[in-house]
């Protein structure tokens, strides 16, 4: 099992999280973030003031799913998010351990 997570721009978060259920992703945990990389954020003027954003609205998906299925999200994410501009986000995937389902006590990779 794997745990895949994903930042990426909030505008994209539809196309994505359709293309993963049309792939037959059953769960994901979506979160709004506040996040800077190379991006570096931008000046606004606040009450005639120059004020420096530096951490910019992202959003986090994470999914935990099988090895074999991995590859197929990680190219769906890529794929929709790519906009080949500064700012498109990064995945990070990691092993899981043990995965519980709470409310029947399963475990392994029938819990997900």
């Amino acid at each position: 099992m794997q745990k895949i997570e994903a930042i990426i721009r909030p505008g994209k978060l539809n196309e994505i999280t359709e293309a993963l259920a049309d792939a037959g992703v059953l769960g994901i945990t979506v979160s709004n973030v506040l996040g800077c990389g190379r991006q570096k954020g931008h000046t606004q003027v606040y009450r005639g003031q120059e004020v420096q954003i530096r951490l910019l609205p992202k959003v986090k998906l994470e999914i935990a799913c099988l090895e074999t299925q991995s590859e197929q999200i990680v190219e769906v994410i890529t794929r929709l998010a790519r906009t080949g501009q500064v700012g498109d986000g990064k995945i990070f995937i990691s092993p899981v351990q043990e995965s519980i389902r709470i409310r029947t006590g399963e475990r392994g990779e029938t819990a997900l």
